[in-house]
């Protein structure tokens, strides 16, 4: 049993100045061609390890063509995705002179492309095409993809993530291999229904171990137990891509009856519109944020700067949170991390030791705030690379570029030259930053921090500082996706 195995992935946001380039792709988490994607995977807390684990548990032979990554951003280049979708097609169509039994991708679900909407369906849709209709074709998804009818006519299942923070890609990916074996074996026959859900949910009312989406998973969980249920997905969207098919969906996949997956679709997407007014929250401005975890009395007080998180597109280098923990002169705060290569090249001239007057943030783009002039003192550097110990993206490495840790009287700062958001405490660690002995932490995350940072204890605030991304989505200029709640619709 033969298996092709790759994809491309990226979270678009068509709000971000500038494209994404065939240069970000091979910036980003790499593009991998061939043994190259075995080797890097193989053990890892990611979809692809997933494929891998159930290539050795099944017995069958997973062969890798071209996967890549690009950290989430602009637009995808037009040629850009050309280039590695045709380079992905024509190994695909070496491989498969050799025989191919079916094919798992391992895609995003929310690229947007020059002048191509759904990037996500146009690549499944060429796959399909490639090896015909009766070559099982299967794509993990994230859970903030924005899915489309287009992409259940491209494949025979999609299988998205269950939680937020993703810590289950691995366990999503052995999944899909799974439900691979037992489609090529005809135990099961794979048929897949869709239903769109016309509402933006809020990022703090995603997180899968606590209320409110727990009880929305519990849901979904109940679902895939049913007699004649393969699998269920939840994808709650992103909300930065403005595009005809933004928003959340059910994807339902049943054995052989389209008709129970598209009632059973409808019923959780039916539940989860009546319950809209539970799934979004005006966000807290920083001070608000600050002020609840100081009332609280649970330190660390961890701030996840939202509107300028980098997994979701954002630059990164925003700064009225850092301005706003100088202002209250804070003692024992941390900014995770703020994105300035600038002032990165600035403190490794000067080395550890050093004082420096630097122009810190701020440079991207007006919406991010202006610079703020700062005398530091440079504590720690670093070239930026390291081994994530998760669980989110455990076992793989990552690479932020030069980097330094500056201090201006009480407020500690990471600025990188790569943008990133924090996942887990390894690069803090690597630095020689202990976030246990912190008082306040800010992160340019919306959630995903949690699973390496909740086990802190703190309280947590998401905040909307003033960003690109802000989560007051009144504040977006929208021309293409659809009346939604709590904007257009009650």
């Amino acid at each position: 049993m033969r298996i092709l195995t790759g994809g491309v992935q990226h979270e678009t946001s068509t709000f971000a100045a500038g494209t994404t380039t065939l240069g970000d792709f091979e910036a980003g988490r790499g593009l991998m061609r061939g043994a190259a994607l075995l080797d890097t995977f193989r053990g890892a807390n990611v979809c692809c390890g997933g494929f891998l684990d159930g290539a050795q548990k099944h017995g069958f032979e997973l062969v890798p063509l071209l996967w890549t990554y690009a950290t989430p951003g602009a637009l995808v280049e037009r040629a850009a995705y050309e280039a590695l979708k045709g380079e992905f097609l024509d190994v695909l169509a070496r491989e498969r002179d050799r025989g191919v039994d079916g094919v798992l991708l391992s895609l995003h679900g929310a690229m947007v492309v020059e002048g191509i909407e759904d990037g996500d369906a146009d690549f499944m849709a060429a796959v399909r095409r490639a090896v015909g209709e009766d070559t099982p074709v299967m794509v993990t998804t994230d859970l903030h993809a924005n899915h489309s009818a287009a992409r259940i006519a491209a494949c025979d299942a999609v299988i998205g993530y269950d939680t937020f923070p993703h810590v289950d890609m691995a366990e999503r990916g052995r999944e899909a291999a799974d439900l691979m074996v037992r489609t090529i074996r005809g135990e099961v026959r794979p048929v897949s229904a869709l239903r769109k859900i016309p509402l933006i949910w809020s990022a703090e009312c995603q997180v899968t171990a606590h209320p409110p989406m727990d009880e929305v998973m519990e849901h979904v969980f109940e679902a895939e137990r049913r007699p004649g249920i393969v699998s269920v997905t939840l994808a709650t969207g992103f909300p930065w891509a403005d595009v005809a098919h933004m928003g959340p969906s059910v994807i339902v996949v049943a054995d052989g009856d389209r008709a129970l997956a598209q009632r059973t679709a409808d019923e959780i997407g039916d539940w989860v519109w009546a319950e809209r007014r539970r799934w979004y929250r005006t966000p807290l401005t920083v001070r608000e944020g600050l002020t609840r975890g100081q009332e609280a009395g649970r330190y660390p007080v961890l701030l996840a700067d939202m509107a300028d998180n980098t997994g979701g597109g954002a630059p990164g280098d925003s700064t009225a949170v850092l301005r706003t923990f100088l202002e209250q002169d804070l003692d024992d705060a941390l900014v995770l991390y703020l994105v300035d290569p600038e002032v990165a090249r600035q403190a490794h001239a000067a080395g550890v030791g050093a004082k420096l007057s630097v122009e810190i943030g701020g440079k991207s783009d007006p919406r991010q705030g202006p610079p703020v002039p700062l005398d530091v003192e440079v504590v720690a550097l670093s070239d930026g690379r390291f081994r994530y110990d998760g669980p989110m993206y455990a076992g793989t490495d990552g690479d932020l570029g030069a980097s330094a840790w500056l201090r201006h009287r009480g407020v500690n700062i990471v600025v990188i030259s790569v943008r990133m958001q924090p996942l887990d405490q390894a690069f803090a660690r690597s630095l020689g930053i202990d976030c246990a002995a912190m008082k306040y932490i800010a992160v340019k995350s919306a959630a995903h921090f949690r699973s390496g940072f909740e086990q802190l204890g703190g309280s947590i605030f998401n905040v909307d500082a003033p960003a690109m991304h802000s989560h007051d989505y009144t504040q977006l200029t929208y021309h293409r996706r659809p009346p939604v709640y709590p904007i257009e619709l009650a």
